[in-house]
């Protein structure tokens, strides 16, 4: 009798949790930043601990006063200057105020003979053609953040309830993060070693994730956007933060921005410009990935090139933004477990 009184209440529990986490499904993602911000900040949450005495919750007021002049404040300024480039970007698009059909022939009449000869084997000299693609291609992307802006301000009270509880969390997995952590550690059945891996794993992760990869973002993005201010380039905000939308992306990087706009300058004659964004986007935007890098993440971390790419696109894929944490994550905990798996299994072998 005792052995189906413990299947039952195990599948309360299972249930139970099951409930929990589909009545918290809402507030996924302010659950997951604030989780994430808490993680991140706990050194300094930690210092300002030591600093004051042992004051928890001053240390977690004082780090959730940082969060919000360093992360959040500037984020919902730039959010907004945003939201009005691209409205006019798009605006500008769908009024024919950008020729694009001048600039792919421009483009094509400074290109190369030997050069035209390979793409009209790919069928892409065809002006027309590529135009309306390329037209239809940015219309519909500049349209959709248009779109997503407008329904992001018409939902402000939304928003702000999801940013409040987002900090409300993040305050409480400051104060009490090292108890939470050791509470759901307990209670996890698996032995104390495989435990402590699992959890250092994932916190080595989400901090890996955020100072490898958002950092980095950051700052080739704001190096992009300045550099294209400074050069006169339409739109510098829109395009500095999809430069730094793109240096998440493993494999892919600010490249794809630079470079080609730095070759339409110099097939337009304009080449001081041209020369002078060629030069900064090698020598300046793609080196701060190598230089950054390894110093914000040393040895924290180290995945694949190919698992990071697969997991961060799978994860954005199917998980949105949420997905460029949640995605590394779970490859990390496919690893660890595997290790694990296989560490035992010649422990086994060699007891035997």
């Amino acid at each position: 009798m005792t052995h189906i009184e413990d299947r039952v209440f195990i599948g309360f529990v299972i249930v139970a949790t099951l409930a929990m986490m589909w009545i918290a499904s809402p507030f996924f993602g302010a659950i997951l930043w604030g989780l994430v911000a808490a993680i991140v900040f706990m050194p300094v949450n930690l210092a300002l601990q030591r600093g004051l005495g042992g004051h928890r919750n001053t240390a977690a007021g004082l780090t959730l006063v940082i969060i919000l002049a360093l992360v959040i404040v500037p984020a919902v300024i730039i959010g907004s200057l945003l939201i009005d480039e691209a409205v006019s970007t798009y605006e500008s698009l769908a009024q024919d105020q950008i020729d694009i059909g001048a600039m792919l022939e421009t483009l094509r009449a400074a290109a190369p003979k030997s050069l035209l000869r390979i793409l009209d084997q790919y069928e892409l000299t065809d002006i027309k053609g590529l135009e309306n693609r390329l037209s239809t291609f940015l219309t519909s992307g500049l349209r959709v953040a248009a779109e997503r802006a407008v329904d992001v301000t018409q939902s402000a009270f939304g928003f702000a309830i999801g940013l409040g509880i987002m900090l409300y969390l993040t305050y409480f997995f400051l104060r009490d993060g090292r108890m939470i952590a050791e509470k759901v550690s307990n209670r996890l059945p698996l032995q104390e070693g495989k435990r402590r891996a699992l959890f250092d794993k994932f916190t080595t992760v989400i901090r890996a994730t955020v100072k490898g990869s958002i950092v980095v973002a950051v700052v080739q993005g704001i190096l992009g956007g300045l550099t294209f201010y400074l050069l006169d380039i339409h739109a510098p905000l829109l395009w500095g933060v999809v430069m730094g939308l793109l240096s998440l992306v493993p494999a892919i990087g600010t490249g794809l921005i630079w470079v080609p706009v730095g070759i339409y300058l110099l097939a337009t004659g304009d080449t001081s410009r041209g020369m002078t964004l060629l030069f900064i986007g090698f020598f300046v935007i793609s080196m701060v990935d190598n230089i950054l890098r390894p110093i914000l993440v040393g040895k924290d971390t180290r995945m694949p090139d190919y698992v990071v790419l697969i997991a961060t696109l799978g994860g954005i894929s199917v998980l949105g933004i949420n997905g460029f944490i949640i995605g590394p994550v779970i490859a990390a905990m496919f690893i660890a477990a595997w290790d694990i798996y296989a560490e035992d299994k010649i422990a086994a072998s060699r007891a035997g």
